[in-house]
């Protein structure tokens, strides 16, 4: 057998034997050895292999199964431009902390610097947004098995590493793999020195779990808990009998404990005076909603951050105290004061739902509720950057028997439908998506499920205003810059999102009412569901809903 096979093989053997279970490949020549390695493995019930035409959504699927499952995922590209469509997945899985393995096939290094096709400077490409990265020594013929043992080690170096299982710090790794022709195998059979350690067993089954130790925290009387993304982990000890107040983003692992519509509590300044926490304990990494920021910056309120990685969250650079895991409480919280937080977040929500219900058409604020309240029971949802988790963090009622994901390392709005794939492919049960036409459209190629593919059970429902739609809601819909938004900030794109669906192989409908949303939802997937709206009419109704929260409170 040739080297490159014979490493290929080695390679995939040591990924399974590590505990990989999903791999991810976009064709190429130059990672071929490989591709076929993973081929064969699949073919022997191995593993599950899904194939992607671009590097790009191949990346993002891989987050996808890596964030849903928790297990290390490795997406493989060819050499060149190739494996730079996987930056973008591996900030969000660096800020994200998602254990994804980049396998960049590469030229050797005599084709380096010499302008041959095709060939770029892989090594060390993603920089410092991987836990760790290694250009591979070329296989070579007659060293069978002292790279036999290299190869073996490495694979496992970077599945832990990938992991965080020593570090408690799971992330990205980048295996640059150096390859000679040639690269189709020669028909031998592997060598019996290839088929692993001489006891059978995994490199990696003998490493020990992290030992770090869980702090119990005193917390004062007014105490807050700020939960943002993150490892659920990170907050264990926010069980049902915790007894101080909980602000909980979606994907904190925790939104079923938060109050419904924290935020805007937190945004209603007169109401936030009287009822200020002296203490915030803050856990993961909030990422939604200035209000959140704002406390955090206050001088009066003191800030405790608890993270479950070594790297913490203080954006606004205030935390007075950092611990590392967290297992629960202690003290004596303020019961009239916690109690006045969560019936004004009742009314709050009660003020929302009346504004919402008012409506005269399917508002995608309105959808954001109205999605997560159809939900069956042990649902997945995976949710969109920009307006859609924003619109489920403000308005929807939080729900501990639904599983929500989301982008929120870098919250960029690249690959969300290969994100949603990828987790979908996972999950056990139904899964869907919310997200807007531009995060849609910005990777329809994700909806691409090829010859042999399997097909996630995965509804897609899109809120489409025909463009940026967040925009209207921000600085750059003020009235004084009308002349350029529609071009520069509104975008608007006029497809048919329903046709551009259909084309790519999906179940597709448009939904024009509420009544409407229950069935869309309950057909299964994969479908898409399109729902009209209206950028002004969404940014009216923003500031409606905070209008209506400030006057609830005032009661």
């Amino acid at each position: 057998m040739n080297p490159s096979s014979a490493f290929a093989r080695v390679l995939v053997d040591e990924l399974v034997r590590g505990g990989v279970t999903d791999a991810v490949l976009a064709p190429g020549s130059r990672s071929a050895p490989v591709a076929l390695a993973l081929a064969a493995a699949e073919r022997d019930g191995r593993l599950r292999l899904h194939v992607r035409i671009d590097e790009r959504t191949a990346s993002f699927l891989a987050l996808g199964l890596a964030k849903a499952s928790g297990r290390p995922v490795p997406v493989l590209t060819t050499s060149g431009t190739a494996t730079a469509h996987l930056h973008a997945a591996v900030l969000e899985a660096h800020e994200s902390g998602v254990p994804l393995l980049a396998l960049t096939a590469d030229r050797p290094p005599e084709l380096r610097a010499t302008g041959a096709n095709q060939t770029i400077e892989q090594a060390g490409l993603y920089g410092g947004a991987v836990r760790w990265a290694l250009d591979v020594g070329v296989p070579e013929a007659g060293r069978e098995e002292a790279q036999n043992r290299y190869w073996r080690s490495l694979v496992a170096k970077a599945l832990v590493t990938a992991s965080g299982v020593l570090s408690g710090d799971p992330g990205p790794v980048q295996l640059n793999l150096a390859l000679r022709e040639p690269l189709m195998p020669d028909g031998d059979d592997l060598p019996a020195e290839f088929h692993g350690r001489p006891d059978g067993a995994p490199w990696t089954a003998a490493l020990p779990s992290p030992g770090y130790a869980a702090t119990a925290h005193r917390l004062p009387p007014r105490t807050l808990v700020v939960c943002g993304d993150g490892p659920a982990m990170a907050a264990s000890g926010l069980d049902d009998a915790f007894p101080w107040p909980v602000v909980a983003e979606p994907s904190s692992g925790q939104w079923g404990r938060g109050l419904r519509a924290g935020v805007l509590l937190l945004g209603a300044g007169e109401w936030l005076a009287a009822h200020r926490p002296d203490h915030v304990l803050v856990v993961g990494r909030p990422t939604l909603s200035r209000p959140v920021n704002a406390l955090l910056a206050d001088p009066a309120v003191t800030v405790e951050t608890v993270s479950a990685v070594p790297g913490w969250a203080d954006a606004v650079r205030a935390s007075a105290r950092v611990s590392r895991i967290f297992a629960g409480a202690d003290g004596d919280a303020d019961a009239d004061w916690t109690a006045s937080w969560r019936a004004a977040a009742d009314r709050v929500g009660s003020a929302v739902d009346a504004a919402l219900d008012g409506s005269p058409s399917l508002t995608a604020a309105r959808l954001a509720r109205d999605v997560v309240a159809a939900l069956p029971a042990g649902a997945l949802l995976v949710l969109g950057s920009s307006t859609p988790v924003r619109d489920v963090d403000r308005l929807a009622v939080p729900r501990a028997d639904v599983t929500v994901l989301a982008n929120r390392g870098v919250a960029g709005i690249d690959g969300t439908i290969s994100t949603a794939v990828g987790a979908a492919l996972v999950h056990r049960g139904p899964a869907f998506a919310l997200m807007g036409d531009l995060t849609f459209l910005h990777d329809l190629s994700g909806l691409l499920l090829g010859e042999g593919e399997r097909r996630p059970d995965l509804t897609v429902v899109v809120p489409d205003n025909d463009g940026g739609g967040i925009f209207a809601q921000l600085e750059p819909g003020q009235d004084r810059y009308v002349a350029d938004y529609r071009r520069v900030f509104g975008t608007p794109h006029g497809r048919d999102l329903v046709a551009v669906a259909e084309s790519l192989g999906w179940a597709a409908s448009r939904v024009r009412s509420s009544s409407e949303l229950a069935g869309a939802l309950a057909l299964g997937g994969p479908r898409v569901v399109v729902v009209g709206t209206d950028q002004r009419a969404e940014a009216q109704l923003a500031g409606d809903l905070r209008s209506a929260a400030a006057a609830a409170l005032q009661d």
